[in-house]
């Protein structure tokens, strides 16, 4: 087990200092932790817990930040593919725990581990291992990037591997991960993606719109599909809805006689129905497509990711992707073979950071790497807040939203 595996202990915290919670920015907040719970998020002149009495008091850790410093939720990756030189899509044991351990300390608490297209037989392999990592609970589950997208857009992903939608072969991928796999990226254009639809809706598990060369009918259809799909067959309320995978990217650009599928995604989270990702690292998207993005859609249909990979948190260099060379420069990560971008570098912190230059409001960011993706996985009742009865999973982080301490489940990690 890691360093970072949560393991409930006893050790009692009080943690005083300008804090964000559901209700907005408090500046003298107070955050009590029993164990590995929230037992109390607010206003320090308000601590009345009645199951924090004295005796914890005087035995808890009391911890008063400095001016300029906060206290935040843990963020939420639901799109990333490793980092510090360990990586998902390999499918390799000790490189996938180096990655969750470093994702975890960088400030990332809940993360899905994203794999990318492969032979099926490593696909499976990948799947059976985050499903054990999963159990126990490293991780939130499983994104599968693939294998069924588009040759047009296929960006990163190995062409060699991309298929049509194969129920047979989902299957396999749905038994192996015992539960696991969350969510799937698809392109709705090829044949048979209506049938690969009503299937994961049907397991649970949440499909996403991408790496697709549709048209903007095509995609607000499957989009519509996924949702009342997801209605039928018990999603609950907010995270019952659909996802876009790293919007703009992996997609035709939307031109005024040919909107193509981004239309259709802008239109379709506008209104609340799916929420669409944006990795805001400034490599994947310019700072005032992120703003716009954000003033149309709104924070709570957005979800920030990093589409990571094992360079970020390390020097540029030489890096795999799955079985794809990959050369990072100036922190851009490009496949050796096309020059394709082939994920971000940037740890969501980061990203959170980035979004914040860009002109949109802290909280609002901070509110897309937290209790969006929180509500799209369903864990709207473990994490994605600080209040009680949480997970105790807690970011301190400076003015400049630079890293000082990062919680999770209770433990400080190193």
């Amino acid at each position: 087990m890691t360093a970072s595996s949560p393991v409930p202990v006893s050790t009692k915290f009080l943690i005083q200092g300008a804090m964000v919670t559901d209700h907005g920015l408090i500046e003298g907040g107070l955050l009590a932790i029993d164990g590995d719970r929230i037992v109390y998020a607010g206003r320090a002149d308000h601590f009345d817990e009645p199951d924090f009495g004295q005796a914890d008091m005087d035995a808890a850790n009391i911890i008063s930040l400095p001016s300029g410093q906060r206290i935040i939720p843990g963020l939420i990756d639901v799109h990333n593919h490793g980092g510090n030189g360990g990586d998902f899509p390999s499918g390799e044991e000790a490189s996938a725990r180096v990655a969750v351990d470093f994702l975890h300390k960088a400030g990332t608490t809940t993360l899905l581990a994203s794999m990318v297209t492969a032979s099926p037989e490593d696909l499976i392999k990948g799947i059976g291992l985050y499903s054990t990592m999963t159990e126990e609970g490293l991780l939130a589950g499983i994104h599968l990037e693939g294998p069924f997208l588009s040759h047009a857009r296929c960006g990163a992903q190995n062409p060699a591997f991309l298929l049509e939608p194969d129920l047979e072969l989902m299957a396999k991928f749905i038994e192996a991960g015992r539960g696991a796999i969350t969510t799937m990226t698809y392109a709705p254009e090829l044949p048979g993606a209506a049938d690969l639809v009503d299937l994961l809706t049907s397991h649970g598990i949440t499909p996403s719109v991408g790496h697709t060369n549709c048209d903007t009918v095509t995609a607000a259809a499957s989009l519509e599909q996924a949702r009342e799909g997801m209605d039928s067959t018990g999603f609950d309320g907010v995270s019952g809805r659909p996802t876009v995978t790293h919007l703009f990217n992996g997609m035709p650009p939307m031109h005024h006689r040919s909107p193509g599928p981004v239309a259709a995604c802008l239109r379709v989270a506008s209104a609340g129905n799916a929420a669409v990702e944006l990795v805001a690292d400034n490599t994947h998207l310019d700072p005032e497509t992120v703003k716009t993005v954000f003033e149309l859609v709104g924070a709570e249909n957005i979800l920030l990711v990093t589409d990571s990979m094992a360079a970020a948190g390390l020097a540029d260099g030489q890096y795999m992707l799955g079985p794809s060379p990959v050369t990072v420069s100036d922190g851009v990560a490009t496949l050796d073979a096309t020059g394709s971008i082939a994920g971000g570098t940037a740890t969501l912190l980061d990203v959170v950071r980035r979004t914040t230059g860009a002109g949109v409001e802290f909280i609002e960011a901070l509110k897309s790497a937290t209790a969006v993706p929180a509500a799209v996985l369903g864990l709207t009742d473990e994490v994605g807040s600080l209040r009680r009865g949480l997970r105790a999973d807690v970011l301190i982080v400076d003015a400049q939203l630079a890293l000082q301490r990062v919680m999770r489940a209770g433990v400080w990690l190193s």
